[in-house]
């Protein structure tokens, strides 16, 4: 009896002669399955932006007064386009929530994934700039934990860092070295928590009731169970705005150095980063306000978890395009039939 030999990546096994052989199920490519987190954020957003608050003065408010405390350079289109939406409140917003939408499902397809994320860059700069007046950045009132530097600046950050492209014969440590190389996005990690522990540490956001203040904000409208943990996060905060400011800083630089470090403490670092991501976005920011009217996005702490996961190294041996297809089942004949 001859047998028969199964050309596979790594060689060859016998199987019995007329029975094909199973294909070795491809292993899932880390950077789409997180570019389809980010579609999933868009369409939510899309989503938010029909919602019968967007279609009110409180959108156009909500825009304009992104103009306060910005440079006049910054603040005049801001209120430009705030005027400009009033006038025609019904066709624009229609007109933000359809892009929004397209971007989700242009990312979410293979074919329109590189015009997707190329157009998602600019609409977040747009959208930073008068619809958030740049996070606040410049004009001192950037709070992390109340979604600085901006959601939508992090969408145009992780577009760019899942952008689907290698570097020729480098590997990849983790997804988002990909496409920019290792050192540019752990230097693209390391000033964007910096940067957070700087604007968590300003003088307005060390107050003693700072914190605990602005959790009691944005506690309106929520379900009655997100209130109550809303309403405990700022009882634990009441009076003690410098020492939550000074917990959140040690908290912020350690993940952004965490990137630099081997990689088990690099993993912990980026755990440290999911949970942060994690406690904000529930206790502080109430989820993006998704579950009461008013909100435009999810808020910052769903991407922020989404980057520290583009940063979670790769497995030992995996290349810069990730793990390679199984090729299909090659059926030779080593011998013949006695």
């Amino acid at each position: 009896m001859g047998e028969v030999a199964v050309a596979r990546g790594r060689g060859a096994r016998p199987c019995r002669l007329g029975v094909e052989a199973r294909p070795t199920p491809a292993a899932v490519d880390a950077r789409r399955a997180l570019q389809l987190g980010l579609a999933v954020i868009w369409l939510l957003d899309g989503v938010l932006q029909y919602q019968s608050f967007m279609y009110s003065t409180g959108f156009t408010q909500m825009l304009s007064g992104t103009a306060t405390g910005n440079p006049s350079a910054i603040a005049r289109p801001i209120t430009w386009d705030a005027t400009l939406v009033q006038h025609h409140l019904v066709l624009l917003n229609t007109i933000f929530a359809t892009i929004q939408l397209l971007i989700g499902l242009g990312i979410a397809f293979r074919p329109t994934l590189r015009v997707a994320l190329a157009a998602s860059v600019a609409w977040s700069l747009g959208v930073w700039w008068f619809g958030e007046g740049l996070g606040g950045v410049l004009s001192g009132a950037a709070d992390p934990l109340n979604g600085a530097p901006g959601a939508v600046i992090l969408y145009a950050l992780l577009a760019v860092l899942l952008w689907p492209a290698d570097r020729p014969a480098k590997r990849a440590p983790f997804p988002a070295a990909r496409a920019v190389g290792a050192g540019v996005a752990r230097a693209l990690w390391l000033v964007l928590w910096l940067s957070q522990a700087y604007f968590v540490l300003t003088p307005g956001h060390r107050a003693a009731d700072a914190a605990s203040g602005m959790i009691g904000d944005m506690q309106g409208g929520e379900p009655a169970w997100l209130q109550s943990a809303m309403r405990g996060a700022a009882s634990l905060t009441a009076h003690q705005g410098l020492a939550t400011s000074v917990a959140f800083a040690v908290a912020f630089v350690i993940i952004g150095a965490g990137v630099y470090l081997p990689r088990p403490a690099a993993k912990a670092t980026l755990l440290l980063a999911i949970a942060v991501s994690a406690v904000i976005w529930v206790f502080v920011q109430a989820l993006g306000g998704i579950l009461a009217a008013g909100a435009t996005d999810v808020n910052s702490g769903p991407p922020l978890a989404l980057l520290a996961l583009a940063y979670w190294p790769s497995r030992p041996g995996l290349g810069m395009a990730g793990p390679a297809p199984a090729p299909a089942a090659a059926v030779v004949e080593e011998g013949s039939l006695a």
